[in-house]
């Protein structure tokens, strides 16, 4: 397999344990600074693999999106050509049945990044409606495939309540726009303060409610629909004077794209005689027919960077079906442990559910995290993964922290957050030249609390003393 060196696992095997609860007296005094009842576990280990601070550093805890570093780091382990552009994941459309009317089939391959916006330059829907057009001027039904994959729109343990979040998608081998529709709330046109506001739903999507023309500055609008619904009720009040856009989650992709494709079609001039609709995969998945155009999206290697900058769910799921070739989530968790055994990951030190950290049944240790690091770190694509982690004060989720430290522009981590749960992990320069791989987990925050001045602190101080 490629990228598998097995000596470096042996040494990281090798670590030294360390007795449970130790972290160093100098870092008691800042740990002691945590929200009364929430449990921390963090690990800090040397080039050679000695161990510099560790508390807990073998218990079982929620990783959040540091899950992510697993997915990240066995796609670009296992899929091949990361660095070249990406001749299995794009997007395709054939004309199938009667040849005086055809079907249009929208494929997706597993592809994260297919685009429909105005300024599309790269993987754009357009140029597949642009295929169509040039070949018919008729077509029959418009249709949304997604059955490269197997239809399992949600992690395993995901809350329910965040599936109708951006962050909590439904996922699919035919994405688009990272499968989020805008909803439009007109409220440009003069009027009178308490006359309703216009609604214009995105295509394949139903909107009911009243949305009102209020006095103040912001928006205050409820959205709400049913898990696996794409009929959505937005009740509230705007300001007057602008179009409020408004994201909402999408529960089936694949229809959705059919739909924005259809629309592009008809602007082209194409009349569309049938229906628009979607097809999930329901048993065996029939061999794919000769296509009419195929989109190549850019190299992998550039949505593992993405996924990581900006802690992106969906990406990161696609990324753990694509790991397999039944495009199922079990066989891609199998694949990824498979693939990651190579960094010497202790039984038992790594249960993951999905790819992104959503769920709430994924158990990590820090000292796993720390060695998965360590071994990705000397691998031929760690450079690759590595420079797509965020940097703190200066890119993606660590923007905002540690601004105007020594570590501001250095250190690069992964973050990961969920209700209760606050987790770092990556690589911090210390004072004296050295590059530590750590991994900070905290769980059982009470609500309201934040660790992140803490962990801020224990970074500083270890990147201080070593």
């Amino acid at each position: 397999m490629r990228g598998w060196r097995p000596a470096l696992a042996v040494v990281l095997l090798g670590l030294a344990p360390v007795a449970h609860g130790q972290a160093g007296d100098d870092l008691e005094p800042i740990l002691a600074g945590l929200p009364a009842g929430a449990r921390i576990g963090l690990i800090a280990i040397d080039e050679t693999g000695a161990v510099i601070a560790a508390r807990n550093a073998d218990a079982r805890m929620v990783p959040a999106s540091t899950t992510k570093l697993f997915t990240t780091a066995a796609a670009l382990a296992l899929l091949p050509a990361t660095d070249q552009p990406d001749t299995t994941g794009g997007a395709s459309v054939s004309l199938e049945g009667r040849p005086d009317r055809p079907d249009v089939v929208l494929r997706g391959h597993g592809d994260a990044r297919l685009s429909s916006t105005p300024d599309c330059a790269v993987d754009c829907l357009a140029t597949l409606a642009d295929a169509v057009a040039a070949h018919t001027h008729q077509v029959g039904a418009v249709i949304g495939d997604d059955r490269a994959m197997a239809d399992e729109r949600w992690p395993s343990g995901m809350s329910w309540d965040n599936m109708a979040t951006p962050s909590g998608t439904a996922i699919s081998a035919l994405t688009l726009d990272d499968n989020i529709a805008v909803a439009a709330i007109d409220a440009a046109a003069a009027g009178t303060a308490d006359s309703p506001a216009r609604i214009t739903p995105p295509a394949g999507l139903t909107i009911s409610g009243t949305v009102r023309i209020g006095t103040g500055d912001q928006p205050a609008l409820t959205r709400r629909t049913l898990p696996g619904s794409d009929a959505w009720r937005i009740d509230g009040v705007v300001p007057a004077g602008k179009t409020w856009r408004i994201p909402l989650a999408l529960a089936d992709p694949a229809a959705r794209a059919a739909w924005v494709l259809r629309g592009m079609l008809v602007a082209r001039g194409v009349t569309v005689r049938g229906s628009t609709l979607a097809r999930h995969r329901d048993g065996a998945v029939p061999a794919e027919p000769p296509v009419l155009a195929r989109l190549v999206p850019s190299p992998l290697r550039d949505d593992v960077a993405l996924t990581l900058r900006q802690s992106q769910n969906l990406h990161a799921e696609l990324l753990l079906r694509r790991l397999a070739a039944s495009g199922t989530v079990a066989d891609g968790i199998t694949a990824r442990m498979a693939a990651l055994q190579a960094a010497g990951l202790p039984p038992g030190s790594v249960s993951l559910y999905d790819g992104s950290g959503m769920s709430t049944y994924n158990r990590v240790t820090p000292r796993a995290l720390a060695l998965l690091l360590r071994w990705g770190q000397a691998q031929p694509w760690g450079s690759d993964w590595i420079a797509g982690f965020p940097v703190a004060g200066q890119t993606g989720t660590l923007k905002a922290r540690l601004k105007g430290t020594p570590l501001e522009g250095r250190l690069r981590a992964k973050t990961g957050t969920l209700l209760g749960t606050q987790a770092l992990a990556g690589f911090l320069p210390t004072a004296a030249g050295h590059t530590l791989a750590f991994a900070v987990l905290v769980n059982d925050l009470p609500d309201g609390t934040s660790a992140t001045p803490v962990v801020d602190a224990l970074l500083l101080a270890l990147a201080a003393q070593h």
